[in-house]
């Protein structure tokens, strides 16, 4: 029986090489199954601004669930995360408005297909201030187009207020940049 002792008793070559090829071995898996799971099912995000809040804090651990949306639509009320229609960057925001609704915001107030909608997880930091995106349309959500509002209304960049470079109104974010669902981590309550 070989114990990988030589004679002078040192582990020798052939034994340090099969650690090392057990090791990458090791690696290689974990990458196998780590790498498609994050590309395709779901993949840790922290939250980089405070247009979500109090509903997600600036600096919290979510998941970004990819899985759920790719058998179905956005429901409204859902906080998703998207690719920016105007700039290059991801963004965080409930879906308000889904194709073929009709959406309108008179003094800060959401109406979805002349109905007001409940919120009670949107802040106004400046309820007295009129500003951009406090009134807007009726507007109808145009098909594989999601209408999307930070929780922090007066601090959020969202459909109420994008501009495109050239100065146009940008009211919708297209569908093929939906990245996923927004999710606590299990063991966050």
């Amino acid at each position: 029986m070989s114990t990988g002792l030589d004679e002078s008793g040192i582990r020798g070559y052939p034994y340090i090489m099969s650690r090392i090829g057990r090791a990458l071995y090791l690696v290689g898996l974990a990458l196998a199954v780590v790498l498609p799971l994050r590309a395709w099912v779901a993949e840790p995000i922290t939250i980089a601004s405070a247009s979500m809040e109090p509903t997600l804090r600036v600096g919290s651990l979510m998941i970004l669930d990819k899985w759920s949306l790719s058998g179905r639509r956005p429901r409204r009320g859902e906080i998703v995360s998207f690719r920016s229609p105007i700039e290059a960057e991801d963004l965080v925001k409930r879906v308000i408005a889904v194709p073929g609704d009709t959406v309108e915001i008179r003094d800060k107030r959401v109406i979805v297909n002349d109905q007001p909608l409940t919120e009670p997880y949107a802040v106004h930091d400046r309820p007295n201030e009129r500003l951009e995106g406090d009134d807007l349309g009726p507007l109808t959500v145009p098909a594989a187009s999601y209408f999307v509002l930070g929780d922090n209304r007066d601090e959020s960049k969202d459909s109420s207020v994008w501009k495109s470079s050239s100065g146009e109104r940008v009211y919708f974010t297209p569908a093929s940049s939906l990245q996923g669902v927004v999710r606590n981590l299990p063991w966050i309550l």
